[in-house]
């Protein structure tokens, strides 16, 4: 009778919450405001992280591309990125002579226009020029219906154009556009093709575009924007030999001696995928540091209720003492309390993570994925706060002298 088991001590606990509902909100608050920032945090970004490796995958596996511009890079690095030289489309002629490597090269260059139907318009519509064999490379854009850009329409600077739904349900709501004619700022455009529906990814829609030969854009914008020169190759292997290949083949036709840095760029599906995990980075040790300091705020909180209650309670430690416990049962006792307390916070904290993160994926489109381990390192986390903290009460009960005790008024 004297000593106390484990599902009595958590019976005790439970009963305790459960008779001070206001001071145990309290108690637990902190605990809950650290368990469920992290469990929607690491909901959300574990759903990213799912969902970039997809998404984020369209460039494709073996696929890479040149350009003047890096992703990345700080302001003093842009600036001197400005002062190179703009790739032209004789580069991507010359690279499609010397690369063996290169299975597919293409081209690309894009501006936002508006586009306009009848009286229907939609603004900032991304306005790519490609060349004929763009469409394969990269990102590949796959057709619901018409045809992709060909040669002869590149050859001739055609003014043709393939569109995205977004175009089509905004400006073709009751009509079909294949052979209808838009406006693309302020010129008129052959609908040729209506591209697949991709949706959105990281909340910014992939359909909102039109694409155009490549010469018909650099007729109507200008030939002095940079393209992109995009490539395709049959594996990875292959990718890396292309690489060193390009960049020997650019450097020599750029100039550039052997102590001269690149002046040209590379990016891959992996360079997408290192900035977003940069970017999550950041925002997920934000987040873990503002919850551990939760965590410690709820934990100071639940050892200072652990005292009061030492306090209220030492009469009945001194009669648990007098019928036979040991000091380990009453430690044991306040130590199962108070990891009863804060897991129960940590239950309640996973819970409000988790509806936070589904209702951040309604209201965003951002996926959200709650992994079982996630919800053990949580549970695990919330009970040591409490252990960790619970130890000083705990031991005060343990150590107080039973007669004194039993001679208390509380």
């Amino acid at each position: 009778m004297a000593r106390v088991n484990m599902s009595e001590s958590v019976s005790m606990a439970m009963g305790s919450l459960w008779s001070n509902k206001l001071r145990t909100f309290l108690t637990l608050l902190g605990i809950i405001i650290g368990v469920f920032t992290i469990i929607a945090v690491v909901s959300i970004i574990q759903g990213l992280n799912n969902y970039v490796y997809t998404k984020f995958a369209f460039f494709g596996a073996n696929d890479f591309s040149v350009s003047k511009f890096a992703m990345t890079g700080s302001l003093k690095e842009y600036r001197e990125m400005i002062k190179r030289k703009n790739l032209t489309l004789d580069d991507m002629r010359s690279l499609r002579k010397q690369c063996r490597s290169c299975d597919l090269i293409g081209a690309s260059v894009s501006t936002s226009r508006t586009v306009k139907f009848r009286n229907q318009f939609i603004k900032d519509v991304e306005t790519r020029g490609i060349t004929h064999l763009d469409h394969m490379i990269g990102s590949v854009l796959e057709l619901e219906r018409g045809r992709h850009i060909q040669r002869e329409d590149e050859e001739h600077s055609r003014y043709i154009c393939i569109i995205g739904t977004d175009i089509t349900e905004k400006l073709f709501p009751y009509l079909d556009p294949l052979g209808k004619w838009v406006k693309i700022g302020p010129h008129n455009f052959l609908i040729v093709g209506i591209g697949e529906k991709k949706g959105k990814l990281l909340g910014m829609s992939q359909d909102n575009y039109v694409r155009i030969p490549i010469t018909t854009f650099h007729k109507l914008y200008g030939s002095r924007r940079s393209i992109n020169i995009n490539v395709h190759t049959s594996s990875q292997e292959q990718m890396e030999i292309a690489k060193e290949e390009v960049r020997t083949a650019l450097r020599s036709r750029r100039h550039r001696s052997f102590n001269d840095p690149d002046d040209f760029s590379f990016a891959s599906s992996e360079t997408f995928i290192s900035m977003y995990r940069t970017a999550t980075s950041s925002i997920y040790f934000a987040m873990v540091a503002i919850s551990s300091l939760a965590l410690v705020v709820g934990g100071i909180v639940v050892m200072n209720i652990m005292l009061v209650s030492v306090t209220e309670r030492t009469k009945e430690i001194g009669i648990r003492m007098s019928v036979g416990a040991r000091r380990m049962d009453i430690l044991f006792q306040f130590l199962i309390e108070s990891a009863s307390m804060s897991t129960t916070g940590g239950l309640i904290g996973i819970l409000i993570g988790f509806i936070i993160a589904k209702l951040v994926t309604a209201a965003t489109s951002i996926p959200s994925t709650l992994d079982p381990t996630a919800i053990i390192v949580a549970i695990f986390v919330s009970g040591s706060v409490g252990i960790f903290f619970g130890i000083y009460p705990a031991n005060k009960a343990a150590k107080l002298n039973p007669i004194e005790a039993l001679r208390s008024e509380q």
